[in-house]
């Protein structure tokens, strides 16, 4: 029993590998996931429009990608869209991070396009037959009036894919990192591996606690605050006013 808490509550090392974590380790990390979920929303956000197309070769590529990207394990599609930069030879990718947002950005789109759809086809269709009444064309409609809904009402399952990015950034570490592009799991990976001891991993799962626990909180409080908002108002009825008894005669 002492053997089991000792490798893996060794806070001698917790407090080694501590500073490495919340230095560069956690600034890495947030580089990569909130990187790769902004160009991974615009990645998303086309393949939402394209599936909802009335077009057949504007939905057929946007139903591929979908289904490619959503089927490939993460560490999978990491190393081949890595090898294949790489074999490339393209000089500004020549670096793992931006090999990284981008392989992380391809997966998250496919998953956020999914959410936006979804979203979008919520919105009720009596939107954009008021739009086309007000002489509004089809893409004015889904800019001013349907995304902006649709976007709102899948704001939980948004924050609930950035969490998901920011545990897949852990696999970036197959591209190759120097010591000062190592995000979390590979700095608790690395001094795990030096000290023969997983205290440093535990340390890395706590790190990574940090960042999500207040996020699943933030998606039970907007979830809470939407349902709260769709909900009617229920006022109370006036009362009908009595009338007054005829005068007696």
């Amino acid at each position: 029993m002492n053997d089991l808490l000792n490798n893996f509550f060794d806070w001698q090392l917790i407090r080694q590998v501590l500073p490495d974590l919340l230095t560069y380790g956690l600034r890495n990390t947030l580089v990569l996931a909130v990187s790769s979920a902004l160009l991974g929303s615009v990645i998303g956000m086309m393949l939402a429009i394209m599936g909802l197309s009335h077009r057949r070769w504007l939905r057929l590529p946007a139903r591929v990608y979908t289904d490619v990207f959503r089927g490939l394990p993460a560490a999978l599609t990491i190393l081949i869209v890595g090898e294949g930069v790489f074999s490339a030879q393209i000089s500004w990718l020549a670096s793992p991070y931006p090999v990284a947002v981008l392989a992380m950005s391809l997966m998250a789109g496919a998953y956020i396009g999914e959410i936006f759809r979804s979203g979008i086809q919520s919105v009720e269709k009596g939107q954009g037959e008021a739009c086309r009444a007000l002489g509004l064309t089809h893409g004015q409609a889904l800019r001013l009036v349907v995304v902006p809904q649709g976007v709102r009402r899948v704001l939980p399952a948004m924050v609930n894919q950035f969490i998901g990015i920011i545990k897949d950034s852990s696999l970036v570490y197959f591209l190759g990192l120097v010591t000062t592009q190592r995000e979390l799991f590979r700095i608790g990976q690395d001094d795990a591996v030096t000290a023969g001891n997983l205290s440093p991993l535990l340390a890395t799962g706590l790190c990574y606690l940090l960042l999500t626990v207040p996020l699943t909180h933030l998606v039970n409080y907007i979830d809470r605050r939407l349902r709260e908002g769709s909900r009617p108002v229920v006022t109370a009825e006036e009362p009908s006013p009595v009338e007054p008894k005829e005068a007696l005669a």
